[in-house]
C-alpha cells in the first residue's frame, strides 16, 4: 500500500490534501517540505529555519505500542526547533482522538491555549476546529512566538497552490489563525 493510501485511510477526509497537492509540496518545496517512510509509518513534515510543523504521522495499528511513533518524534526533536502540529479535539465518540492526545501529552507537548485554528477543508470546504500543540527545546517558549509560527505554517505549507489545485483560494491567514491576547496571560 502506498503512503498516500495509508494515510487516506486514517485520516478523515476534511484533513486531508489531495496527492497531487502533497505532491507538490514534495517536488516543489523539497527543501522545506519531507516525507519519511517505512514499511509500519508514514511522517509528513515541514522543516523551517525556526520550528517543525507535522502534518501527517501515522503508524501501522499492529506496529502500535512499539515505540515507532516515540521514535520518530524524537527524531524531529533532535533538529532542537520547536515542533507544531495539528490535532482534533476529543471526541469521545473516537478514541483514537484521546489516545493521540495522550501520546502527544507523554512526549512533552503542550496546548497552544490562546491560539484559535480554524481551517477550511480543502476536500468538503467545510470548517475544521482544530488545536494546536507543541513542543519546544526552550522552556519559556512564547505562545505568541508559537502563533507567528502557525501562521507561517497556514501560509507556506496549506494554502500552497490551493487556486491551481482546488479551483479555489484558501481563506487569508487572519481568518484562520487568531491569537487570544487573554488566554495568553493565564
Amino acid at each position: 500500500m502506498n503512503w498516500y493510501k495509508k494515510l487516506n485511510e486514517y485520516f478523515p477526509a476534511e484533513e486531508m490534501k489531495s496527492k497531487e497537492h502533497m505532491d507538490k509540496l514534495l517536488n516543489e518545496m523539497g527543501n522545506i517540505y519531507h516525507k519519511d517512510e517505512g514499511p509500519y509509518h508514514v511522517l509528513m513534515y515541514a522543516e523551517f529555519d525556526n520550528f517543525v510543523f507535522i502534518d501527517y504521522i501515522w503508524v501501522s495499528s499492529e506496529a502500535r505500542g512499539q515505540g515507532i511513533g516515540h521514535s520518530l518524534i524524537e527524531k524531529m526533536k533532535k533538529k532542537n526547533k520547536p515542533i507544531l502540529l495539528e490535532v482534533e479535539p476529543i471526541d469521545y465518540d473516537d478514541s483514537d482522538t484521546e489516545k493521540r492526545l495522550r501520546f502527544y501529552h507523554r512526549e512533552g507537548f503542550v496546548h497552544a491555549k490562546s491560539i484559535g485554528y480554524s481551517p477550511r477543508s480543502l476536500a468538503t470546504n467545510e470548517q475544521v476546529d482544530l488545536e494546536i500543540l507543541y513542543w519546544s527545546p526552550k522552556e519559556n517558549e512564547s505562545e505568541e512566538d508559537i502563533f507567528k509560527r502557525v501562521q507561517t505554517m497556514y501560509k507556506t505549507i496549506h494554502t500552497y497552490k490551493t487556486k491551481e489545485l482546488y479551483g479555489k483560494p484558501k481563506p487569508i491567514v487572519d481568518e484562520v489563525v487568531t491569537f487570544d491576547e487573554q488566554q495568553n496571560e493565564f
